[in-house]
């Protein structure tokens, strides 16, 4: 698994996986790979690409990206996803999104960039 470590400015460390493989289908596979990183780094801060998801988790209905995003408040991390959103015309997926970026612990943004400020403005 490929990642690297960026800083906020608080310094910070938040670790930007980079595979371009689909990592992510479930709830053990999610916490295999970040449990591993947290481990490896001691970062509780992450960005991953939508790419790295499996394409059920943007389906409600089957309860991934619940079940997923629930291990990120239990064990108090914070998650950036990373992807264009724009082809999901699902309401709720839609209004889900929405809840989260207005939160402090999962963001689903648009770039990298808007990833380090989301998890900047909530390093505290």
């Amino acid at each position: 698994m490929k990642y690297r470590i960026l800083t906020l400015d608080d310094k910070t460390g938040v670790v930007r996986i980079e595979d371009e493989s689909v990592m992510i289908s479930d709830e053990q596979s999610f916490l295999d790979v970040f449990m591993t990183v947290y481990y490896e780094t001691g970062e509780n801060r992450f960005i991953i690409g939508k790419d790295n998801l499996t394409e059920d988790f943007f389906n409600l209905s089957n309860k991934i990206a619940g079940s997923i995003l629930q291990k990120v408040i239990n064990y108090k991390m914070k998650l950036a996803i990373i992807g264009d959103f724009s082809k999901y015309e699902s309401n709720a997926l839609k209004n889900f999104m929405y809840e989260c970026n207005e939160g402090n612990d999962i963001f689903f943004v648009d770039s990298e960039d808007s990833a380090l400020k989301k998890l900047n403005m909530n390093s505290k």
